[in-house]
């Protein structure tokens, strides 16, 4: 292939394409970084979203020159070369048609050292990122300063957390045909229809389900982990915006999977702490019945869609395991 006719007044083609090229990439990808980049979502609510955000934004940045190359050879070969255009030299064909091992090589190299590079960059995000989403699964290789030690004294039930202390605050989120719920081991174990969290606060995640597969998607937290039955799936974040959010669960679950989503919200710590204890006592009696916090539990075999009830006088389905919480005087 030859870029240029022998012919002296015929304009370089290479050199004017490859200008037009350089320099529409370049306010491109500018106007897009600064102007459009920070809105890209999931947006920038925690520590997990924000590096996804730049991520996307990085390849979007990359990707985007190749785009514009496409089109700009297209459209200038529609110009230059047209059918329609009298006295235009195919510039393609003849004996030069044969091959140019310059261009045969520039092009393998610059695509393959785009390609490793994105690789590597896509590699390299991933594992300083701690997973995708923040997600461990139920054996973390990583986790933030603390987490340990959270969980133990949460199980224990000697858990606290207080605002700026940079502790982690663990959360339990539990999956149930069709609904989330979310429990609190460090505020006496209570749970609540709404997942509420601090700002400038590490939040693990603990992901588990009372019966079938599903899977926890906030989406502006960034965070996604699989609920499970009997597994602890982790998730890790640093919030760092207030605001509300949702949570959908991602994983077919039933037929009522796609009504299965709640709100949530970041709120200050202040304000969280307020929330935590007003509804911790508030909830107290309703807490004493609930099965002891544990990070995964078992659903009731003599109870309805995987809930937690008393047997009553009714004959368990297991002989073995007692479900659910004491009978009243028991």
């Amino acid at each position: 292939m030859t870029w240029e006719n022998s012919d002296t007044t015929d304009p370089h083609h290479l050199r004017r394409i490859t200008v037009i090229w350089l320099v529409l990439s370049i306010v491109l990808d500018l106007l897009y970084w600064f102007l459009v980049g920070p809105h890209v979502p999931p947006g920038r609510m925690t520590s997990t979203a924000k590096a996804d955000q730049f991520d996307f934004n990085v390849l979007f940045v990359i990707a985007l020159p190749v785009l514009v190359g496409i089109w700009e050879y297209m459209a200038y070969s529609i110009f230059a070369w047209g059918s329609k255009r009298k006295g235009v030299p195919e510039p393609v064909g003849g004996p030069t048609a044969a091959g140019n091992k310059k261009t045969e090589v520039t092009w393998i190299v610059i695509t393959s050292v785009v390609v490793l590079l994105l690789a590597a960059f896509g590699t390299f995000s991933v594992v300083t990122g701690h997973g995708s989403g923040g997600g461990e699964g139920p054996n973390p290789l990583w986790s933030p300063a603390g987490s340990v030690k959270a969980e133990t004294a949460a199980l224990a039930g000697t858990g606290s957390w207080a605002p700026n202390t940079g502790a982690v605050l663990p959360v339990q989120v539990i999956g149930q045909q069709w609904k989330w719920t979310y429990r609190y081991p460090t505020f006496g174990g209570f749970e609540s229809s709404q997942l509420v969290v601090p700002n400038n606060t590490e939040i693990e995640f603990n992901v588990t389900s009372l019966d079938v597969i599903h899977s926890f998607w906030a989406y502006q937290l960034e965070v996604k982990a699989d609920a499970n039955p009997q597994q602890n799936n982790v998730a890790f974040t640093k919030t760092e915006q207030l605001g509300p959010f949702v949570v959908r669960c991602s994983e077919l679950c039933g037929i009522w999977h796609g009504a299965m989503f709640n709100y949530g919200k970041v709120v200050s710590q202040s304000a969280f702490m307020t929330w935590a204890n007003q509804t911790e006592t508030a909830n107290a009696a309703n807490t004493s019945n609930l099965p002891p916090f544990a990070w995964t539990y078992v659903p009731d075999a003599n109870g309805a869609s995987g809930g937690y009830y008393p047997d009553g006088k009714l004959t368990p389905y297991s002989t073995v395991e007692t479900y659910g919480s004491k009978q009243p005087g028991s």
